[in-house]
């Protein structure tokens, strides 16, 4: 069947039950590139079973608009991992959640494959965050987590945060909107490349952008400014490797904000926090399992 003659999503009945959460699918899968079906419904519809979920992505993809890949388990359980095709990433591009954001769509299993354990893990850090913001009742849900935001450092350079989380606290009457990039580290690089991170988002914090052909202006302020009335919170999620290598590359990125001066600058004006991915799992990543960069005990990310 021909692309033109498929039915979207929208063209298939209102009335169905189903109809909102598929449209909810594609978004989502936009907004995070590859997530599992268990991943989905935790998302997006964390009450209800996972055979529904199912049902709707295995519609969407005899439709041509998602795909999956098939991740190898130890325990030989079929587990997908779902993405967008390219007719799926256009039929998606137009979203009101997604507007302003660069299209990435994936064109081949094996695209698909390379990025898919990181990928996860992101969304396993997310998925940490709104389990707690359900149980507060605070708000965080899947449009408040942006992955691959990219900012200019100056010098031609850029640094690019594996997500971008937006969380509002509530508290009686009082609502406080934090923001805070999101590092996902799996152990694959070295403890040095990693901690490097902190001088990245340091020279963003510093960062002014000269207008080309003008007079620098005194009163501009950092480039930052442009996106956020304060710079957002940095937190390191960790995994991927034994609790004395973590608590090892925690103790790097505490050297290098106590070491060098960019860094120790940009400690004292913005929150800095590492915790393990696996702790914000088991215990939640309201609890006491961020460990300050700047030294002092375990404590929730918000007081860090």
């Amino acid at each position: 069947m021909s692309s033109a003659a498929r039915s979207t999503p929208a063209a298939k009945g209102a009335s169905s039950p189903a109809e909102p959460l598929a449209h909810q699918v594609l978004a989502g899968l936009a907004q995070h590139r590859i997530v599992t079906t268990s991943q989905l419904r935790r998302m997006l519809r964390p009450d209800r079973t996972r055979q529904l979920m199912s049902r709707v992505l295995n519609r969407l993809r005899s439709d041509g608009f998602v795909d999956c890949v098939v991740l190898p388990d130890a325990n030989r359980t079929r587990t997908n991992a779902w993405y967008l095709t390219q007719e799926g990433a256009r039929l998606t591009r137009d979203l009101p959640v997604l507007r302003g954001r660069p299209p990435y769509p994936i064109t081949s299993t094996t695209a698909a494959s390379l990025k898919t354990p990181h990928t996860l893990a992101v969304v396993r850090a997310h998925l940490a965050f709104a389990a707690d913001a359900r149980r507060l009742g605070h708000e965080h849900g899947p449009w408040d987590w942006t992955p691959e935001v990219s900012h200019s450092i100056g010098e031609g350079e850029r640094i690019v945060a594996d997500a971008l989380m937006y969380y509002t606290v509530l508290e009686s009457e009082h609502r406080q909107k934090l923001r805070a990039f999101m590092e996902v580290d799996r152990s694959t690089m070295s403890s040095e490349r990693l901690a490097v991170k902190l001088i990245e988002y340091a020279r963003l914090f510093q960062y002014e952008a000269q207008p080309v052909g003008r007079r620098r202006q005194a009163t501009a302020g950092p480039a930052w400014l442009r996106w956020y009335p304060v710079f957002p919170r940095v937190l390191f999620v960790l995994t991927g490797a034994s609790r004395a290598r973590l608590e090892n590359r925690m103790s790097d990125l505490q050297a290098m904000v106590a070491q060098h001066p960019l860094v120790a600058a940009l400690a004292r004006e913005v929150q800095l926090g590492a915790a393990v991915l696996e702790d914000l799992e088991q215990h939640g990543s309201a609890q006491d399992v961020w460990l300050p960069l700047t030294g002092g005990r375990p404590r929730p990310w918000t007081d860090l």
